[in-house]
Formats: C-alpha cells, structure tokens, sequence
C-alpha cells in the first residue's frame, strides 16, 4: 500500500490549507479577506472540517468566525480564545492550553509554545485571547509537521524537535513581528526539520524577510533543511 500524504497550500501570510488523504480539508490561521497576498478565491472551500488557530490577532483568525460557522469547522485554539468565538455564535469549538494533545479528524493535535502576544480591539476595547501557540499535528501513519504560528527563536524548539520530530514546518522569516531568517536557520536546526516551508513574509512592507536569506543562513550555520518557498496559492506534497 502506498502512504498518501497531505497536500499543503500557502494561501499567504500565515495563512495554510492542508487537504488531508481522507478528503477533509483543514486551515490554520485563517487571513484571507483583507489579505494583500491571498490569491483570489482563496476563501472559498467545497468543504472545511477543522480550523486550527495559533493566536488572537486578526491576521491570523480574520475569518475563523465565518468560515466556521459556514461550513459548521470545528475550531480548535486557546480555551480562552475558543471562549470568545463561542460568543460570536461558533457552536463547535474545542479548547486546549500548551502542552495538552487532542484527537480530531485522526489527528493527533498538540499545542505547543509560542513567544508571542494574543490579542485584539473589541468595541474600542483590548481583549485577551490567551496565550500565543504553535501546532504539532500527527497524522495516523506517524507523517508530523509543525505551524509555529507567530513565534520568535527560543531555544526549547529543541525540546519540540526531540519530542515530536516533525518533519516538515511552517516557520515565520518576516521580521519585525517575529522570528527573521538567521534566526529561523537556527530554529530549523533545533527542530531537526528536513523541510520547512516559510511563512509569514512579505505581506506587508515591515516583513522584509525572504526564503533566499533563509536559504543562506542554513548554508552559514551548516543546516541541512530543505526551504520550499511557495508563493500564495501553491501547493506542496510531501514525499511517502
């Protein structure tokens, strides 16, 4: 029997669809209406089963609401954050915190560290929206990849590479807001990852970091990662 593997699409920004062997589709961080670098159409799903969300910024879970409550998504995220969506008439959603592991769709879903914020204006008001997070998502056949979400560099990525060994990551090289190429190199090599797919860059004009300089950071610091730069709205599928 021959492995199927997950087919990714960028779909700009942070912004990932992963269309799963089995058919269901889901989508982390969803920022597609009001961004500059989704491809058009881009939020349209036939079907959407699962939504994953790192944190509470509006570039990352613009349309987490509508899309949920479009397709009837479960929405998995922060339980403070799943809290709030329930407020805006999300009926499926399923909170976590850092370190807790949840089952949906066959997936083994674990929430990790993130050194981030989480938050938004309501109403003129800040919101909470817990902690800032990543996602280390196992597949049934043991493929594992890793969304770090809106992250700088620490050195526990170690700790995530030897528990988890993802395979393949999404990792931000944008700048500004977070980590910037050199030290995405570096988080590749904690993490063990044979392939990482950039994300979070330029999108908009503070985000100068791009896969050619990440490129060059592995080669200096002698990291053996693959970068598989997408542009918005291509896909990638692993090797079985």
């Amino acid at each position: 029997m021959t492995t199927q593997r997950p087919k990714f699409t960028w779909l700009g920004h942070a912004t990932v669809r992963c269309d799963l062997p089995g058919g269901e589709v889901v989508v982390i961080d969803p920022f597609l209406s009001g961004n500059p670098a989704a491809p058009k159409d881009a939020g349209r799903f036939e079907r959407l089963d699962l939504i994953l969300v790192t944190h509470a910024h509006g570039d990352h879970m613009a349309d987490a609401v509508a899309l949920a409550k479009r397709h009837g998504a479960l929405v998995i995220a922060t339980f403070d954050l799943c809290q709030w969506l329930e407020t805006q008439g999300v009926e499926r959603t399923s909170g976590m915190n850092l370190g807790g592991t949840q089952e949906a769709l066959g997936l083994r879903i674990t929430q990790v560290r993130a050194d981030h914020s989480s938050g938004f204006l309501a109403g003129g008001s800040l919101v909470y929206g817990g902690v800032a997070s990543g996602f280390v998502v196992r597949l049934p056949d043991g493929f594992t990849f890793y969304h770090s979400g809106d992250t700088a560099l620490f050195s526990d990525m170690a700790l995530i590479g030897e528990l988890y060994r993802p395979e393949l990551g999404f990792l931000p090289i944008g700048d500004h807001y977070t980590m910037d190429p050199i030290q995405a190199a570096r988080a590749c090599r904690l993490l063990g990852l044979g392939r990482v797919i950039p994300i979070h860059w330029g999108t908009f004009p503070p985000l100068v970091g791009r896969p050619e300089a990440l490129r060059r950071a592995l080669a200096e610091q002698g990291g053996a990662t693959e970068v598989v730069a997408l542009a918005p709205g291509e896909s990638y599928t692993p090797a079985a």
